[in-house]
This record gives C-alpha cells, structure tokens and sequence, in this order.
C-alpha cells in the first residue's frame, strides 16, 4: 500500500512538472492577443475534484510555488490562490462523475474566472487600476475560453491517468483482502 502512494506521488508530481514546463515553455508560443491557457489550473482543479480537497490542495500548493518562484515577486501569492482553488474544487468530489464532462468544465471554467478576478482585485485594483471592463473584456473571459479549449484535450489525459492509478491501487488492495 505504501509503494501504491509513493507512485501516485511520483505521478503527480511529474504532472505538475510537464503541465509547469508546457506553461512556460510551448504555451507562450501559443498565445492568442496576448492570451495564453492556465494548464496549472487545469492539472489542479482536476485533482481537486477527483481526488478531494486534500490533494487539491497540496496539487495547488505546489503548482502555485512553482509560479511564484517563476515570476519573483512574491513568494506564496499565486500559492495560495491556487491552493483555495484546489480545495474549492475538491469540494466537488462527491458530485463528480467521470462519464460526465459537463461538471469539469463548469468547475475549471469557474475556476480560471474567479482565478483572474482574484488577480485583478489583488493586484491591479490594489494599484488603482480601476478599469475593471476592459481587464474582464479583455484578459479574464478570453483566457477562461482558451483554458476550456485546451481542457477538451488535456482532461481527458488527466482521467485516464487517474483510471489507471485506481486500478492498480484496487489490484494491490485486493492482493491484501
């Protein structure tokens, strides 16, 4: 059983790191206006409500670590966005169906859209930036359309990934019964 959650570890771990290294390094090449998709709020809010709040958290912990130590200004600020953001998501667990798409898209859609105005209100507002129509115009609705685009293809990965793992943890569970 320990061996079963050291892999699921390793596994997310390397997700986070390729959905991190795909952010930063093809995504940018992707951009449309300016816009590019959050793959790190995907890769957490898919945890977050498959696998519950707690690993939601620790998902959204790290990938937002790995965004702040990216950009340097503040080290926790997007930490703690993201890992609110896993939690909220993970309180979906119960709801959550794998047949049904419709639920993770909703979630992430709303996630990516609470994520940039919580970005707004935090650092442009604090600012006084107050041209707040043209932030959501601009940045907040198209990056929330883009992230739901590329959540068509990067989710079902994600699902797949999660089915083989609860196979081989209820093969090794059933090895002990």
């Amino acid at each position: 059983m320990k061996l079963m959650k050291i892999r699921r570890a390793a596994v997310t771990a390397v997700i986070i790191l390729a959905a991190y290294l795909l952010q930063c390094t093809v995504f940018p090449s992707l951009e449309i206006a300016g816009i590019k998709p959050n793959l790190m709020l995907i890769v957490t809010a898919s945890f977050g409500f498959m696998r519950g709040s707690r690993e939601g958290m620790l998902v959204g912990f790290v990938s937002g670590l790995l965004i702040d130590i990216q950009s340097g200004d503040m080290i926790g600020f997007y930490a703690l966005i993201y890992l609110i953001a896993g939690f909220i998501n993970g309180l979906f667990e119960r709801m959550y169906f794998d047949e049904d798409i419709k639920l993770p898209l909703f979630l992430i859609a709303a996630s990516d859209l609470i994520y940039g105005l919580s970005i707004y209100f935090l650092t442009f507002l604090l600012r006084s930036d107050f041209d707040f129509l043209f932030y959501l115009n601009r940045i907040i609705v198209p990056e929330a359309i883009y992230t739901i685009v590329i959540t068509l293809g990067a989710y079902p990965l994600l699902l797949y990934i999660n089915h083989k793992l609860e196979a081989e943890e209820k093969r090794s569970a059933s090895k002990f019964v």
